[in-house]
C-alpha cells in the first residue's frame, strides 16, 4: 500500500469513508475544535479546510491538538510510519518504550544511539513528525488513558505504571491533554468486565491469522513456562518482587491481555512485550502488496494473508530455544527446553494451569552441567557461552539487528541460521532471513533444495519483509505435511 502520509488526497478520502484500513496510519487534527482523531472516528466529518493531517498521535499532540474522547486515539493500532525506514529511529523507539526518556535526557538517548541529539530530532521529524520527547510523553499519556478507561487501578498506581514521577505530574498532564481530571475521564468509560487482574485490549490491523499464531507458539511452547490451548496463550512473567501471569486471548479485532501479579510500575513493559509477541504493529496490507509480486509466494500469501511473525517475550529464553532447535525437530527441542526449566528454573509460588516455573536466567545456565539432560557436549558449550554473553552484556540488544547478529555469530556453536531466527523474533527485524533453512530451500526449489546463495538472490524481491515470506513458506510446508498425513 502507498504511503498515505505523502498524499493528503488519500488521507481525505480515507477519513470521509472512515476506512478501517487506514486506522493508525495517520491522525487528523480539526482546527475548529482543537481535537485530533483517528480516521475512523464516528463524529461528523469536519470541513476539509479545517483538517490537518499528522503522521503520528505524538505529532498531533505536539501541534497542540487534544485526543478525541470518542475514537480514543490511544487504542489505535501501532503507527507503522517509521517501519523499514530508519534503524536509528526504530532503536530509539525501543529505548523510549523501555523508559529511556522517563528519567534520562534526549542527549543521553542520542549518545546511546551514536548520533547527536540534533540529528536524532531531525530523524524523528522526518519519520514520525514529532520530537523524541513528544513521542515519549504521548506514549505515557496514552498508556495512562487506557488504564483509566479499562481498569480500576488507583490513580497513583496508574501514574507509576505510565512513567510519571508523581501523582501531581500525572494529574497535571492529564488535565492539560484532555481538559479533564482523571476522575472525570473515568466517569465517561464503559462498564468493565468481571475478569480478575488487569485486562487491556490490543488493537491489531486486519487480517490476522490467529490460528497460525496460536499453532506456531503451541508447537514451541516451553512446558512449565508457557501454555497454549485452543483459544489463548499464557505464560509466567518475572517481576521485581516475584512472578505474575500473562494471558493473551484473540478476538475479531485484536487481542485481550489479562495480567495478574505484576506491580504497576512494570505493567508497561509487560504490555510492550505482549505487543511484540503478537506482532501487533504489523502492517499486513503493505506486506501482502510486496510479497504477492513473487509468483512463488502469491498463492500462499493470498490463501493466508494474516500471517504474522510471532515475537518473543524474552530474548534470552528465545535464544536458548533457538540453539536447542539446531538440527533437531521442534518437538525434540521443546523436550530439552522443558528439562532445562525443570533443572534450573525457579518454581513459582502459586502454580496454576500448568504454569509452574520461571525460565532460568543467564547466570543460572552460564556454568550449568547441561550434558546431564542429554545435550551433546558442543551444544552444551554453546548454550553456556550464550548464557555468559547475555549475563556479561556482550549481546547488546539495543544495537542494530545486523550488529546483534554479528555478536551472536561470534559465539561458539551459533551460525547464521540461529542468529537470523533470533533477530526476526526477538529483535523484531522484519527483513531477517535464515537463508540456509532447509524447509525454505525446499519450498523455493519445489522439493529440490536450492543453494543458500540462490535463496539470498531470490529473497531480494521480498525486502523489507523477508521474515514474513519465511513464515508463509513455513506455514505452507506445515499445511502440506498435515494434508499428506490426513490422506
Amino acid at each position: 500500500m502507498m504511503n498515505v502520509l505523502l498524499d493528503p488526497r488519500t488521507c481525505e478520502r480515507a477519513r470521509l469513508a472512515r476506512d478501517p484500513r487506514f486506522d493508525g496510519r495517520f491522525f487528523l487534527g480539526v482546527r475548529s475544535t482543537g481535537i485530533y482523531c483517528r480516521p475512523i472516528c464516528p463524529a461528523p466529518a469536519a470541513r476539509a479546510e479545517n483538517v490537518e493531517y499528522f503522521m503520528t498521535a505524538a505529532a498531533a499532540a505536539e501541534a497542540g491538538f487534544r485526543p478525541c474522547l470518542r475514537c480514543r486515539p490511544e487504542t489505535a493500532p501501532g503507527t507503522p510510519a517509521w517501519q523499514g525506514t530508519s534503524t536509528t529511529v526504530s532503536r530509539a523507539l525501543r529505548l523510549i518504550a523501555d523508559g529511556a526518556l522517563d528519567a534520562g535526557s534526549v542527549e543521553e538517548l542520542a549518545s546511546r544511539l551514536g548520533v547527536t541529539s540534533r540529528h536524532l530530532a531531525r530523524l524523528f521529524r522526518q519519520h514520525l513528525g514529532a520530537s523524541p520527547l513528544a513521542v515519549a510523553t504521548t506514549r505515557r499519556l496514552q498508556f495512562a488513558k487506557r488504564l483509566i478507561d479499562d481498569t480500576d487501578m488507583k490513580f497513583a498506581d496508574i501514574a507509576a505504571a505510565a512513567g510519571f514521577g508523581s501523582l501531581r505530574r500525572f494529574n497535571a498532564a492529564v488535565r492539560a491533554t484532555w481538559n479533564r481530571s482523571p476522575s472525570e475521564l473515568r466517569k465517561l468509560r464503559r462498564p468493565l468486565s468481571a475478569a480478575s487482574g488487569i485486562s487491556l485490549r490490543i488493537s491489531c490491523r486486519a487480517p490476522f491469522d490467529w490460528r497460525h499464531w496460536l499453532d506456531f507458539l503451541a508447537r514451541r511452547a516451553i512446558p512449565g513456562v508457557e501454555r497454549v490451548d485452543g483459544s489463548s496463550y499464557a505464560r509466567v512473567v518475572v517481576t521485581q518482587g516475584g512472578t505474575g501471569r500473562l494471558r493473551i486471548t484473540p478476538d475479531d479485532h485484536g487481542a485481550f491481555l489479562n495480567i495478574e501479579g505484576v506491580p504497576p510500575v512494570e505493567l508497561f513493559q509487560v504490555v510492550r512485550k505482549a505487543r511484540a509477541l503478537l506482532d501487533a504493529d504489523a502492517d499486513p496490507l503493505s506486506i501482502i502488496d510486496t510479497l504477492r509480486e513473487d509468483d512463488s509466494l502469491r498463492r500462499h500469501v493470498e490463501a493466508r494473508p494474516g500471517i504474522r511473525v510471532p515475537g518473543a517475550y524474552d530474548a534470552f529464553e528465545l535464544a536458548v530455544r533457538a540453539v536447542l532447535g539446531q538440527q533437531i525437530s521442534v518437538a525434540a527441542a521443546r523436550t530439552l527446553a522443558a528439562r532445562i526449566v525443570t533443572h534450573w528454573g525457579e518454581a513459582v509460588a502459586e502454580p496454576r494451569e500448568g504454569l509452574t516455573h520461571v525460565f532460568p536466567a543467564p547466570e543460572a545456565l552460564a556454568g550449568a552441567p547441561l550434558e546431564s539432560i542429554g545435550l551433546p557436549a558442543k551444544r552444551a558449550d554453546a548454550l553456556r557461552a550464550l548464557a555468559r554473553a547475555f549475563a556479561n552484556g556482550v549481546i547488546d540488544l539495543d544495537a542494530e539487528p545486523q550488529a546483534v547478529r554479528e555478536q551472536l555469530v561470534a559465539l561458539p556453536g551459533i551460525g547464521e541460521w540461529t542468529a537470523h531466527y533470533i533477530s526476526m523474533r526477538a529483535l523484531r527485524d522484519p527483513d531477517a532471513l535464515p537463508a540456509a533453512d532447509l524447509v525454505l530451500r525446499k519450498m523455493l526449489g519445489n522439493g529440490a533444495p536450492l543453494a543458500t546463495r540462490q535463496v539470498e538472490w531470490h529473497s531480494q524481491r521480498w525486502r523489507p519483509w523477508r521474515a514474513y515470506a519465511l513464515m508463509h513458506l513455513w506455514a505452507a510446508a506445515t499445511d502440506h505435511a498435515s494434508t499428506r498425513e490426513a490422506s
